[in-house]
């Protein structure tokens, strides 16, 4: 099989002011004298253009750019003629796009910097594919012949011809009120167009927030908002981008079955989620984005739901004969957690009795303990008081009533839910990881190696916290929490902002740290297939949300779930290949069994 090069610079991370081009001098067809591969545009600030032709692969200026910012991949040729977009010389490439069919929703599933917002982007029309070519401007009839012969291409037809009109629910729900003006009622009465937002809202608990000003609206409330405004537009082509964002539990249910009971024929549309259970039941087929992050982007074939979901878990695309990573995850069977416990646990916190208030909201947990070499799964609805509970087990809140007992010596790590800029210093990350745990800070160390690299932090190492994204936050506040020698850690919705890899990984290293430090873990999360992984035992929130909040003591996984899912009306299988949970579709036989016998959490 030939191959060809492909060259990505990461203009970010290079800083030419600080190095002496040691990609440039290290170039053996550079020294060779006949030709260049690399050189320094100097219309650029002098960063270094890789001219991917001359190039030969041997990547002598990866190894020696102190900034690990080129990137050198030698690509099947044959992959090549399915290239779909690149945004410029050395910039991030995707071959291939997801697949939509009529009548059909199609997950796609991936790491983040993989390209499945350019994907979406092509798909909507709100970007043209330049196929790979920089040298000239792509037509339509170049993008609708790359792709005869197979199904996207009586779909770039229509889309050339203007007969796709798509409805977009973007990623980012925080920018809305920035860009939009209004009230709730006003706006989603302006975006509809099928006459049925007043239902929607209603559905959605919208109602109650129709007059209130679109700037006051919290992030649940804002992605319930874009979904009902989406599905009010009469379009061709309807894609969600992580609609499951900022939702509990219950909420991602409401919307998973809201966007299946929508599905019309002779529409198309396309799920962006990170959430694997709600992926899973919402889609039909699932496309796996495979890569390397902000170099390419790769979209699979399609996959049955089962299959696609499971081949990430796997680790391995058949259809493809590409491995993702060397082992597969598996998810625990009932009765290992209690094989994986120290012989002799520790007692590491109590609270008995507990309430806290705070304004009109009251909060009530009855009393449990937390042990050594044990991880607790803090599950329920928004606004129940979870956050307030872990909060005043950091010391954060004062409870007005019952009482905390903690171990003598024993030091706690707290990461909150909400992330942002002003947390941090203005120094590098690398100097904060340092002053936190100088392992950290070690290529070579199992923090640098499992936590710090698997979660791209090295690459932000010499930039300043402050000028992180959002996703690079999280992480950031992930390391520091899970960084520090603690013997308990409360963990506040940890995968948020996270792609799938990412947040196993963390669950991963919770569970290890937990372990191997004979420490403990409180982790709040709305990923029941990250609770399910992680968790060894459970505490249910129930109550009125805004209002009064109840906390169940820890039990097991499998009656803390039942609890839970019995509240929500929702039942749960056990996938036979992999062990993850599985919702099942409403008024299925096994959603019905199920039900019948009291077992809405199958093991």
């Amino acid at each position: 099989m030939s191959r060809v090069r492909l060259a990505v610079v990461d203009y970010e991370t290079c800083k030419p002011r600080k190095c002496n081009y040691e990609c440039i001098t290290v170039c053996p067809v550079n020294k060779s004298g006949r030709a260049v591969a690399i050189e320094a545009d100097m219309e650029a600030r002098g960063k270094p253009v890789v001219y991917e032709d001359a190039c030969i692969g041997c990547g002598l200026c990866v190894k020696a750019c102190p900034f690990d910012a080129i990137f050198i991949i030698n690509m099947p040729s044959e992959l090549e003629e399915e290239a779909v977009h690149r945004y410029g010389i050395n910039a991030f490439k995707l071959y291939r796009l997801p697949v939509p069919r009529e009548g059909q929703v199609v997950g796609v599933i991936g790491r983040n910097a993989m390209g499945k917002t350019t994907a979406i982007k092509i798909l909507l029309g709100e970007l043209k594919p330049n196929l790979g070519v920089l040298e000239r401007e792509v037509s339509w009839d170049d993008v609708v012949k790359r792709f005869r012969g197979s199904e996207l291409q009586l779909y770039f037809e229509k889309l050339s011809q203007g007969k796709v009109r798509g409805a977009h629910k973007i990623q980012y729900v925080e920018l809305v009120p920035r860009r939009i003006k209004g009230s709730v009622g006003s706006l989603l009465l302006k975006a509809d167009e099928r006459g049925v937002a007043r239902d929607l809202a209603s559905e959605l608990g919208l109602d109650k927030l129709w007059d209130r000003d679109v700037r006051h609206l919290s992030g649940g409330e804002l992605q319930k908002l874009l979904i009902a405004a989406v599905l009010s537009k009469d379009a061709d082509i309807y894609v969600f981008d992580e609609p499951s964002s900022y939702l509990d539990v219950r909420e991602r249910i409401r919307i998973a079955r809201l966007i299946r009971r929508e599905v019309r024929p002779g529409r198309y549309y396309v799920v962006v989620e990170h959430d694997l259970a709600m992926l899973d039941y919402l889609s039909d087929t699932v496309h796996v984005l495979y890569g390397e992050p902000g170099v390419y982007g790769i979209v699979s074939k399609p996959y049955g739901v089962r299959s696609g979901i499971n081949n990430l878990l796997d680790g391995y695309l058949p259809a493809e004969n590409v491995r993702l990573r060397k082992e597969p995850l598996r998810f625990k069977k009932l009765g290992e957690a209690l094989a994986e416990k120290p012989k002799s646990p520790r007692l590491l916190l109590s609270w008995t009795g507990l309430r806290v208030r705070l304004g009109a909201f009251t909060l009530e947990a009855s009393g449990g303990e937390l042990w050594s070499g044990e991880v607790v799964g803090i599950v329920g609805p928004n606004g129940i008081g979870k956050t307030t509970f872990i909060k005043a087990l950091a010391g954060k809140i004062k409870p007005e009533g019952g009482g905390i007992g903690v171990a003598e010596g024993i030091s706690v790590s707290y990461k909150p839910q909400y992330v942002s800029p002003e947390m941090f210093p203005d120094i590098m990350v690398g100097d904060i990881l340092g002053q936190v745990n100088p392992e950290m800070t070690a290529p070579g160390s199992w923090l640098y190696v499992e936590l710090v690299k698997k979660l791209k932090l090295d690459r932000v190492m010499d930039r300043s916290a402050r000028s992180l994204s959002g996703g690079e936050l999280q992480k950031l506040a992930l390391c520091i929490a899970l960084g520090r020698e603690a013997d308990v850690y409360l963990l506040d919705e940890p995968s948020a902002y996270l792609d799938v890899e990412e947040r196993l990984t963390v669950a991963r290293i919770v569970r290890r740290l937990t372990e191997t430090r004979e420490s403990a873990a409180l982790v709040i999360e709305h990923d029941v297939m990250i609770v399910d992984f992680v968790s060894d035992r459970l505490m249910v929130f129930l109550g009125e949300p805004g209002v009064r909040g109840e906390a169940r003591p820890p039990t097991n996984l499998r009656d803390g779930m039942n609890t839970l899912l019995k509240y929500l009306g929702v039942t749960f299988r056990r996938d036979p290949q992999t062990g993850r949970p599985r919702v099942n579709k409403e008024g299925s036989y096994l959603d019905r069994m199920q039900k019948a016998k009291g077992e809405y959490y199958y093991t």
